[in-house]
C-alpha cells in the first residue's frame, strides 16, 4: 500500500485491529464516551483516535464513491 495519512500516525497491528474493529461494528463516530473508551483500549490519546476516525472516515467515503469530507447526506 502506498502511504497515507494513517501510515504516519505509526499505530501497531494490535491497534489498528482495535480500530478497524470499532470503526465497522460500533460506530463511524463514535460519541465522547465511546471515543475515550476505544482510546483507552488502543492506548492512544482521545486526540489520536479522533484523528484517526476522522482519517479513516475520509478514506471509507472515497472508497463508496462518496465526497471526502461529510457533507448534508448522513451515513
Amino acid at each position: 500500500m502506498g502511504s497515507n495519512a494513517m501510515d504516519s500516525m505509526n499505530l501497531s497491528q494490535d491497534q489498528i485491529a482495535i480500530l478497524e474493529e470499532n470503526f465497522n461494528k460500533v460506530s463511524k463516530h463514535p460519541d465522547g464516551t465511546t471515543l475515550m473508551l476505544i482510546a483507552a483500549e488502543c492506548g492512544l490519546s482521545e486526540e489520536e483516535t479522533q484523528k484517526w476516525f476522522t482519517l479513516r472516515n475520509a478514506q471509507w467515503r472515497q472508497s463508496e464513491g462518496l465526497p471526502a469530507k461529510q457533507g448534508s447526506v448522513l451515513d
